[in-house]
């Protein structure tokens, strides 16, 4: 027996971060959230799916991922960044309380496709080429998987000429 291993200390266990709780949380109480209003809607009808039913999946799934988040952040706690990239918040929460304020008046299409570019490509510094690919499948591809897939009627521009194009 050595003297080194009566004195040393047990290493304490890592804690998981107040801050990584309260995201923990929050997502939890979203996924919660959803499940109890999309009851409300009605899960099923004499057709079949209510309006409900996608809400309610979508609830039972962010809830899901919350308690596994959680299990494997008391299992293994992630490290934490040191300080938040205020910068980076800021530019996010700008540009979408711009997004939702210009939406009616361009349109979802447009609204949608400079969001998405003024993401990749000025922010996140990405080659023109996907930027433009990327933005194009996100704005028009999802205005056209709602309108039409789903018959849910997005925003469309109240410029004349540019509804007149299709946006």
């Amino acid at each position: 027996m050595t003297t080194e291993s009566v004195t040393a200390k047990p290493e304490s266990p890592a804690r998981v971060a107040p801050s990584v709780l309260a995201g923990i949380g929050a997502f939890a109480a979203v996924g919660v959230y959803v499940l109890v209003s999309s009851i409300e809607l009605g899960l099923w009808t004499s057709l079949g799916p209510g309006p409900g039913l996608f809400p309610f999946a979508m609830g039972a799934v962010l809830a899901a991922m919350s308690v596994v988040w959680l299990l494997q952040e008391l299992r293994r706690p992630s490290e934490t960044a040191e300080g938040v990239d205020r910068g980076l918040v800021i530019a996010v929460v700008v540009s979408l309380v711009v997004l939702a304020a210009v939406m009616d008046l361009l349109g979802f299409q447009l609204s949608m496709f400079l969001f998405l570019m003024y993401h990749l490509k000025l922010r996140g510094g990405r080659a023109w080429p996907s930027s433009l690919i990327t933005s194009l499948a996100g704005s028009v591809g999802a205005f056209y998987a709602f309108n039409y897939g789903l018959n849910v009627a997005l925003p469309v521009s109240a410029f004349p000429l540019l509804n007149t194009i299709g946006l």
